[in-house]
């Protein structure tokens, strides 16, 4: 009687099958991840080009608009030449009869109306002795109110307002007194005179100014001050002025 073996082919194959597809499926999804990794770093490149070409447009741009911008803007005009008043009076220094004649001495151009090219406001304090000395109001204004001073004061706060035709021009403290008619120089101050007792000293936003005071330029909101008296009087120097909304 013949003896019965048992078939092993069938089970051989079957592992063979499974094997091969296991490597077709890690060959597959080898070459999906090469293909991936390949877009990724396209995509990369890409994204890098895009970056680098706005950053070369913005540049662009900026450089284009600064050099436009500064091609536009005209060269700041030189500060005037020191002037002053010829007033040696003692304070307090009233309004001259007609500051206009006195406003067109300072190189100020006198108008109908008041400029709307260039409008901004600054403050001076005058204090002799410790004690305030008013700046008259309608400095730089004539009488009848038919002519007006690019610079003027409309009222005794101390107010300089600078409202001009063209915006080219700067400002000096110097043209205020030549207005006022009153001297004021590093020593003289009106017929006030520094001397081994008192001084006379000039603060800008509340620090100590070198030099000729009348030279101060008159900037938006700017807080001068001068004070005439012995060095050691204890005076409390403004460093700022409340200014009105809108001023």
């Amino acid at each position: 009687m013949a003896s019965h073996q048992p078939n092993s082919s069938a089970p051989k194959g079957e592992a063979s099958d499974k094997a091969s597809r296991k490597r077709a499926t890690a060959q597959k999804v080898a070459a999906m991840r090469r293909e991936q990794a390949r877009r990724d770093r396209r995509h990369r490149v890409l994204l890098v080009g895009a970056v680098a070409v706005i950053a070369i447009v913005l540049v662009g741009a900026t450089g284009w608009g600064l050099t436009k911008l500064l091609s536009e803007q005209e060269p700041q005009a030189a500060l005037p030449e020191a002037v002053t008043g010829e007033g040696t009076a003692m304070p307090p220094w009233p309004l001259p009869a007609d500051p206009v004649p006195l406003a067109e001495k300072a190189g100020l151009r006198v108008e109908p109306m008041e400029g709307t090219a260039k409008h901004f406001h600054a403050h001076l304090d005058v204090i002799v002795d410790g004690e305030p000395v008013p700046v008259p109001a309608n400095l730089g204004i004539h009488p009848s109110g038919g002519g007006m001073s690019e610079l003027h004061t409309h009222d005794e706060r101390g107010v300089l307002h600078v409202e001009a035709p063209t915006a080219d021009k700067r400002y000096t403290l110097g043209q205020v007194f030549t207005e006022w008619d009153v001297r004021l120089d590093e020593d003289s101050l009106g017929g006030l005179e520094a001397d081994e007792e008192n001084s006379l000293r000039a603060y800008v936003d509340g620090e100590l100014h070198e030099g000729d005071p009348a030279g101060i330029e008159l900037t938006e909101h700017r807080q001068i001050a001068l004070v005439y008296g012995p060095d050691d009087a204890d005076v409390e120097i403004p460093a700022e002025f409340a200014f009105e909304p809108g001023e």
